[in-house]
């Protein structure tokens, strides 16, 4: 038996020949079950892989900000807007998708657009085994209509080093840019979200 799409399962003609055939009647509907389920499967197996992937890369953007906030942004907390990191991981996958390795083939680089410039936070080689095909730079924007707090203007200059702040608070827009690295047709796309 062989199952394609165009399969018109459990109708009257089909099920009649296979008996004509003597093949028994439990086993064919057994198995028009089963191909039907193999048939609407895939690409519900596709969307919880493609949603699980989206978790984790925006897992890893967050941990990337946890990690920088004591080393490069000297801050003691990075307020992160919601489903931002969601956000940049499911755009990041969509700019993946069309690349001959996918995502195993993206470095990914991590930046904050500060007011002094930009600065880098990270470098991800999302699968290290496999030669790069293409660079993203992701860059975080901070809010720059964000008031500083009374809480941050207390502790200015007491306590901390006066490149230290408090808080920094990300702004809900990203940019990113993609570099082929190993195409004859290599260029270069920005994204601004």
């Amino acid at each position: 038996m062989v199952a394609t799409s165009t399969l018109k399962t459990k109708s009257g003609e089909c099920i009649s020949e296979l008996v004509d055939r003597r093949y028994d009647r439990a086993c064919i509907d057994k198995e028009l079950d089963f191909w039907d389920h193999c048939l609407t499967e895939p690409q519900r197996n596709a969307d919880v892989a493609e949603d699980r992937s989206c978790q984790q890369l925006a897992k890893m953007f967050e941990d990337c900000l946890s990690r920088a906030k004591k080393t490069t942004l000297h801050c003691s907390s990075v307020l992160v807007p919601e489903k931002l990191t969601r956000r940049i991981a499911c755009e990041v996958l969509r700019l993946a998708s069309c690349e001959p390795c996918g995502l195993r083939g993206c470095v990914l680089y991590v930046d904050l657009d500060l007011d002094k410039g930009c600065e880098r936070l990270e470098r991800i080689a999302y699968d290290a085994t496999v030669v790069p095909t293409f660079e993203l730079t992701l860059v975080f924007k901070q809010d720059g209509a964000a008031w500083p707090s009374l809480r941050d203007f207390l502790f200015m200059g007491t306590c901390f080093a006066p490149t230290f702040r408090h808080v920094l608070k990300l702004s809900p827009g990203f940019r990113l840019v993609k570099k082929k690295l190993y195409s004859s047709s290599a260029g270069t796309v920005v994204e601004e979200c």
